[in-house]
C-alpha cells in the first residue's frame, strides 16, 4: 500500500547556507523526510524569497502563492548571518510564527542561547544527520495539525 501526499500536505521547508555541499546535504535529508525544500545561498535571497526585502509587500508566500512552513539556516554566512537573518524574520508580523532553525559547525554556547532567545526554535549542530531531520519533520507535522 502506497502512501500519496498531495503537494499542500508536503512541509516546505527554506534552506539557507552559502556552502554548496552544506545545502545540498540539507536538501537530501529534507527531500528524504518527504519535505518540498527551496533553497537559497544567502539571507538576502532569503528574503527576497520569503517577500522581506524592502519594497516588497510583506507575506510568506512566493510569486506562485507558496506557503513556507519552516526556515533552516546556517549561522555563518556572508553578508547576513543567521541570526539577523532569524530578527528580519521574527520581526515580521506575517512570518514570526513561521518556526526558524539554526545550524551551525561552531559549539558556541553563547551564541546558541542568543539564537534561542530570540525566537529560534532550536539550534543544531553541522553536520546535520537524518535523525535530526527527523525530529524537524515530527514537529513540522506537530506545527500542521494544529
Amino acid at each position: 500500500m502506497s502512501i500519496e501526499y498531495h503537494e499542500e500536505d508536503v512541509p516546505h521547508v527554506l534552506a539557507v547556507d552559502d556552502n554548496l555541499i552544506d545545502r545540498k546535504l540539507v536538501e537530501k535529508l529534507l527531500k528524504t523526510s518527504s519535505c518540498r525544500v527551496t533553497t537559497a545561498e544567502n539571507g538576502l535571497r532569503a528574503l527576497e524569497y520569503l517577500g522581506l526585502k524592502e519594497n516588497q509587500q510583506q507575506n510568506h508566500f512566493n510569486g506562485k502563492g507558496t506557503k513556507v512552513n519552516m526556515i533552516i539556516t546556517d549561522y555563518c554566512m556572508p553578508g547576513m548571518t543567521g541570526y539577523e537573518l532569524l530578527q528580519k524574520i521574527k520581526e515580521s508580523s506575517v512570518l514570526k510564527d513561521v518556526p526558524v532553525v539554526i545550524m551551525s559547525s561552531e559549539n558556541i554556547p553563547n551564541r546558541i542561547n542568543e539564537c534561542l532567545e530570540k525566537g529560534a526554535e532550536r539550534f543544531m549542530l553541522k553536520p546535520l544527520k537524518l535523525s535530526d531531520v527527523l525530529k524537524l519533520r515530527h514537529q513540522l507535522i506537530k506545527c500542521s495539525t494544529l
